[in-house]
């Protein structure tokens, strides 16, 4: 029991645990955004909270399943087979098969709120049932966890430190997440900056299938999903200015 105690009692496991939640919340953020865009397509309120809720349980099941797999998860970055000189990876048919299901279920939930504002059946057509949304989720969550997880395996060597942080991460995504909902879903500017955004982390999983496979290779010290959080982060205040200054005009209007 004591090699499990160890690393809470030393400075150095106390900051990978805080680095280790910091960087699970920051790669969660993906995964929030696109549960509570399919969690917008259930018509039930209820539901749409079960869903979220099921879904991010779900995403903490997935991770700390795949902790408990840690030999199996390190084998997955070595080559399954080749494609000629090209190694495929486990984690590199994960992330390319996950990046393309965001590009084409994003870029189609975009053609649909064209779409849904030129119709109102078009709109209806394309709610969820619980079941369906909790389908997509899983999915989705088993990519982001795979990439998180592997995130953390090169952070620390402690299991007990990952899972916690893990499950820290984790209620704080399940607090947060129904604001986030209501916020997207409030603001419709808002939702279509997620979509995009979900766009470039597809295509960034993407990428990086295809660099584990050495079918193209990217600068060394680029940090592309920083770049992406970052323009997102710029987008988003953007966003947030026009939002006020039509509150403020709306306001102004009204007197």
């Amino acid at each position: 029991m004591q090699e499990y105690l160890l690393p809470f009692q030393s400075a150095t496991g106390i900051i990978d645990l805080l680095t280790l939640v910091v960087m699970e919340i920051v790669l969660g953020i993906d995964n929030i955004i696109f549960i509570a865009i399919i969690c917008g397509y259930i018509e039930n309120k209820k539901q749409q909270s079960r869903a979220r809720f099921i879904g991010l349980t779900m995403a903490l099941v997935v991770r700390i399943i795949l902790l408990s797999t840690i030999s199996f998860i390190t084998q997955m970055v070595n080559p399954f087979f080749h494609l000629g000189d090209h190694p495929i990876t486990g984690r590199g048919l994960i992330l390319f098969a996950g990046g393309m299901f965001l590009i084409v279920k994003t870029t189609l939930e975009i053609y649909h709120k064209f779409k849904a504002a030129d119709s109102e059946e078009a709109a209806k057509s394309r709610r969820l049932t619980m079941g369906q949304a909790i389908l997509q989720i899983t999915f989705i969550d088993i990519v982001f966890s795979f990439d998180s997880i592997i995130t953390a395996v090169g952070l620390s060597n402690h299991i007990p430190v990952m899972v916690m942080a893990v499950v820290i991460s984790m209620i704080v995504m399940l607090l947060f997440a129904p604001y986030v909902s209501n916020f997207i879903e409030r603001y419709p500017t808002i939702k279509m900056l997620a979509l995009v955004f979900l766009i470039v982390i597809g295509l960034i999983l993407t990428l990086e299938a295809l660099e584990d496979a050495h079918f193209l290779h990217m600068a060394e010290g680029v940090d592309v999903k920083t770049y992406a959080y970052v323009a997102l982060a710029f987008a988003m205040i953007v966003e947030l200015l026009n939002i006020r200054l039509r509150n403020v005009k709306e306001k102004s209007a009204a007197r």
